[in-house]
């Protein structure tokens, strides 16, 4: 596997059914009782006991912003931009957002931001940059929807942007950098797929991408007609279907129906079986767990020969739809690794088509994020 890894994950048992709804609340008790004192429950049990698709309470405690223009100057400079909006107005505001952005067929395209990556320079410039340099990309900004982990980075979004959304939560700072697998790094992992599958509650299909995931292409032409859920790759093994691919929760293509909410609702949920690990990790686990077979979910794997990254490169320039900055730990590292990434490729679209076809063109990356690189 060719990324930073703990000890292998164990792949759970399946899924039971048939709880009575009335016995949730005491069974959710009981059970997470039981988690704590560390005996080991199936995921699936986890999944109908601990966490209803629709909770009784806000799951995130989000205090988005108005969603501003990006030259309302006068509102962003307001301190009442920080203030709470009442549980209603933050739903229709995402509601506004998501169906302005949408495309004709109800696909956002999403990423998330904090400060740390939203400063001028920083990885958010270099991530809209690729749509405009890309080929047949700038037009999916209009897609795209960024959503911001505290108020600097919804202020940084709201200059560069026009759909932006705020996503908070009370008592929690997600502006600086999360180093990988710290505490603060899963929380905000983890927050990040709850909002996901309330994306796919609303009726939305989308493409989740990482803000240090460079576009070059558009990426839809390669997408499997049929499939719940497609995502990108570690490591791919050749066939879109074999659960042996290593899958990288950065990039991933997920259609809004019955089995991909169910699905995103098991998957938060199985966070409770693997404390300490992070949403990527948890699903390379539950793929091979039975009750995702029996909720009829279809998982693509998506070669990296078009969506690649540093962990494996899409080696032709002349395929590729993304690079992801992954096997790469470090804000700096990646910022520079990227901005080279970049002028890589803008050497690539300044030749005669005739050479883009004759010579064999490699990434000068990674660099500084070769470390982490298994070769």
């Amino acid at each position: 596997m060719a990324k930073p890894t703990r000890h292998t994950l164990t792949t759970p048992s399946a899924h039971p059914r048939g709880i009575p709804k009335r016995a949730l609340p005491r069974l959710a008790a009981a059970l997470f009782f039981v988690t704590l004192v560390g005996v080991a429950l199936p995921l699936a049990v986890l999944h109908r006991a601990a966490v209803s698709r629709h909770s009784l309470e806000d799951p995130w405690g989000r205090y988005p912003l108005p969603s501003l223009a990006a030259d309302d100057e006068e509102i962003l400079r307001s301190p009442q931009t920080t203030r709470r909006a009442p549980k209603d107005s933050e739903d229709l505001e995402l509601d506004r957002v998501l169906q302005k952005a949408s495309m004709k067929d109800n696909t956002v395209i999403l990423t998330t931001l904090n400060a740390a990556w939203a400063s001028p320079g920083s990885v958010i410039d270099l991530f809209v940059d690729s749509f405009r340099s890309g080929v047949r990309t700038s037009s999916l900004l209009n897609h795209l929807v960024i959503i911001a982990f505290d108020g600097d980075a919804y202020r940084q979004c709201a200059k560069i942007h026009h759909y932006c959304f705020a996503l908070g939560t009370e008592g929690v700072d997600f502006s600086e950098e999360k180093r990988f697998l710290t505490s603060g790094y899963l929380e905000m992992m983890w927050k990040r797929l709850d909002f996901l599958r309330l994306v796919l509650e609303k009726g939305y299909s989308f493409i989740f991408s990482d803000a240090d995931i460079m576009w070059f292409r558009n990426p839809f032409p390669h997408f499997y007609p049929n499939g719940d859920l497609q995502i990108a790759c570690d490591h791919y093994v050749g066939n879109a279907t074999d659960l042996r691919n290593i899958a990288n929760g950065g990039f991933n293509y997920v259609k809004s129906n019955e089995r991909t909410i169910e699905f995103y609702s098991f998957w938060y949920s199985s966070r409770l079986r693997y404390p300490g690990y992070h949403d990527q990790d948890v699903f390379n686990a539950i793929k091979h767990d039975p009750y995702v077979a029996d909720i009829g979910l279809e998982i693509k794997f998506l070669s990296t020969a078009y969506f690649g990254g540093f962990c494996e490169p899409s080696r032709d320039l002349n395929k590729v739809c993304t690079m992801h900055a992954n096997c790469c730990i470090g804000l700096r590292s990646k910022i520079h690794d990227l901005r080279i990434m970049m002028e890589d490729w803008k050497n690539y679209l300044s030749l005669p088509p005739s050479l883009k076809r004759l010579l064999t063109l490699s990434w000068r990356v990674p660099q500084n994020c070769r470390y982490y690189v298994q070769q």
